[in-house]
């Protein structure tokens, strides 16, 4: 992502609520995006955010976390990197079935598998020296010619 609006946010909740803000409100420049887009994008975000801070917060990291989203004629592209130690995606440990009981003994375990189900593209990049997720949410193509375009 070459242009686009990008935030470096310390890694703390506080900020959770600010990302998701400029995220949906750069996203609801394109008139053709449905509110319920705007809401699983919102959700699919302050996961992937959430799971950043909390890679900050394990190291006790200082290290800022890196928000960058743009529109295309087609998309909505957010992409959020972490300085975290990484993590193999492929390798997570399911956390249980929502409809078992056991369920209830887990904190966590949803973000990624929710961010999965919201986005219409999800790429994990992980390495020793931090984590970039890539989300994409499809929009319908646009009747209107003066479209903004923020990539």
């Amino acid at each position: 992502m070459t242009n686009g609006i990008t935030l470096e946010i310390p890694a703390k909740a506080e900020y959770l609520s600010l990302v998701r803000a400029v995220v949906v409100c750069a996203a609801a420049l394109d008139s053709g995006v449905e509110d319920q887009r705007l809401e699983d994008l919102r959700l699919a975000v302050s996961e992937a955010t959430t799971n950043a801070i909390r890679s900050h917060a394990n190291l006790g990291s200082e290290e800022r976390i890196t928000i960058r989203c743009g529109l295309t004629t087609d998309r909505i592209e957010v992409e959020v990197q972490d300085r975290g130690p990484g993590f193999n995606p492929d390798k997570l440990e399911p956390a249980g079935p929502l409809n078992q009981p056991e369920r209830l003994n887990y904190e966590g375990g949803f973000g990624i598998p929710l961010m999965r189900v919201l986005a219409d593209e999800i790429k994990i990049n992980s390495a020793d020296e931090g984590t970039t997720v890539q989300l994409v949410v499809y929009t319908p193509p646009s009747n209107d010619s003066s479209q903004t375009s923020m990539t």
